[in-house]
């Protein structure tokens, strides 16, 4: 659920040919904005004033824009440009149908699984806009966190951690694939023992070591 307070609340439709214009967008991008969005909608705008937070940030405001999709599948490079350009910081809740995913920019495109209206939870917590930001990261980018053990680590620690164990994971399927194929005995020994050192550091990686 997301439950923003009220005095948040905007719901304004913005006209997507005017907000697709002013994107420096390639002519396919323009084409996938065209046959993916069906339109957008400011749903809610955060600021210091509007939630009484005592603390300053480097962040001003915090948009959550709501873009009904025509398509399930649809092209992320498009939100990513939409996120790229704009000054603000902004959260996606992206629909199509009875399905709703979260997503937003941070370094790269973080999206979370689609999932029914019922599971959306978006919650804005902390005493700063900067603090609110890293806490939408943590619930977004960090959906289903693969380490354990992490409280210590900052937000973008935890990002790095899990692009680690995300690129860990691919190279021992990779490795172990080409261990069951290979056919010598000596070049075969040699990827189990490699495929035993990237388990072992994918085992501590999961436990939170850097």
């Amino acid at each position: 659920m997301i439950d923003f307070p009220t005095a948040t609340k905007v719901h304004r439709r913005l006209p997507k040919e005017a907000f697709y214009k002013r994107l420096p967008l390639t002519k396919v991008l323009k084409d996938k904005f065209v046959s993916d969005v069906d339109r957008i909608v400011v749903e809610n705008s955060l600021t210091k004033e509007n939630l009484n937070l005592n603390e300053d940030s480097d962040i001003k405001e915090i948009l959550l824009l709501s873009i009904i999709l025509k398509k399930q599948e649809f092209d992320g490079k498009v939100i990513e440009a939409i996120a790229r350009q704009n000054p603000h910081k902004l959260v996606f809740l992206l629909s199509h149908e009875d399905r709703r995913q979260l997503a937003l920019y941070h370094g790269k495109l973080y999206r979370t699984q689609w999932m029914d209206e019922t599971e959306v939870d978006l919650k804005p917590q902390g005493f700063s806009l900067g603090e609110i930001w890293d806490a939408f990261t943590e619930q977004i980018a960090l959906y289903e966190e693969r380490a354990e053990k992490t409280d210590a680590l900052s937000v973008d620690e935890r990002l790095k951690l899990q692009e680690e164990i995300v690129k860990l994971e691919k190279l021992i399927q990779k490795t172990e694939a080409a261990a069951w194929k290979e056919q010598q005995p000596k070049k075969q020994f040699e990827l189990y023992s490699r495929l035993r050192e990237y388990k072992k550091r994918l085992d501590g990686l999961k436990n939170g070591i850097i």
